[in-house]
C-alpha cells in the first residue's frame, strides 16, 4: 500500500488524532516574516488544521493535499476547497509569501527531496519564506503502512545545496501528541535568496 492510499484509507482516523493537535508555538517564526492577508501554501495540509489557523489570522491560503479523501475531509474543515495534487504537480503559475509544509515533505523519497524544494520554491516571492518540519532522525523507513525519510540538520542542508533556498534557522522539538512525547521533530525556516 502506498502512502497515499493509506491517508485514503485512514482519513478520519487521521484527521480525528491531529486536527486539534496544538502547533502553534511554530506558527510565530513562520508569520511574523509574512504580511499580514499574505499569500501562504499549505503544502500537504492534512487535516486543514493549520489552513484554518492562518485563514483565521487573515492570510489568503491555498490549500493541497495528494490525498483525495484527506482533501475532501481539510475542505469540509476549512470550508474551502483543498486542491488534490502531489508537490511535483503545483501550479507554477502560483505565487506565495509563504510556504508551509508541516510534517508532509516528510513522505518524499531522500533523493528527490531536492527536486521537491526546488519546484515548490519556484511558487516562492523572491525573499519568501518557507516552513518545514521531519522527524528527526537519519533514516528512510516503511512504518504503520507509510514511507518516511527522516531529517537531520546536516541532511536538510543537503537537500538545500542546489536550491534557491537556505535556512535562517532550525530548532527540535517534542511531539504534542498524546503519548508521543518522546518523538523529536527538526523544524526549519527556510528563506527564498533574493536574485
Amino acid at each position: 500500500m502506498s502512502t497515499i492510499e493509506f491517508y485514503n484509507q485512514h482519513s478520519q482516523d487521521f484527521f480525528a488524532s491531529t486536527v486539534n493537535a496544538d502547533i502553534s508555538e511554530l506558527y510565530s517564526p513562520f508569520i511574523q516574516q509574512i504580511p499580514y492577508a499574505g499569500r501562504i501554501l499549505d503544502a500537504g495540509c492534512g487535516s486543514g488544521r493549520d489552513s484554518k489557523a492562518f485563514m483565521t489570522l487573515g492570510y489568503q491560503v491555498t490549500a493541497i493535499d495528494a490525498s483525495a479523501e484527506l482533501a475532501k475531509t481539510a475542505s469540509e474543515h476549512i470550508g474551502k476547497a483543498v486542491t488534490v495534487c502531489q508537490f511535483d504537480d503545483i501550479d507554477q503559475q502560483l505565487t506565495f509569501d509563504g510556504i508551509w509544509a508541516c510534517a508532509s515533505l516528510l513522505h518524499v523519497k531522500a533523493h528527490v527531496l531536492p527536486h521537491t524544494f526546488r519546484t515548490l520554491s519556484n511558487t516562492l516571492i523572491n525573499g519568501g519564506i518557507f516552513y518545514c518540519s521531519f522527524k528527526y532522525g537519519d533514516k528512510e523507513r516503511e512504518h504503520n503502512g507509510r514511507f518516511f525519510t527522516d531529517a537531520n540538520e546536516t541532511l536538510l542542508q543537503q537537500w538545500l545545496y542546489d536550491t534557491d533556498l537556505v535556512i535562517q534557522q532550525s530548532w527540535i522539538t517534542a511531539d504534542v501528541r498524546p503519548d508521543r512525547e518522546n518523538e523529536k521533530w527538526l523544524n526549519a525556516i527556510l528563506i527564498k535568496k533574493q536574485k
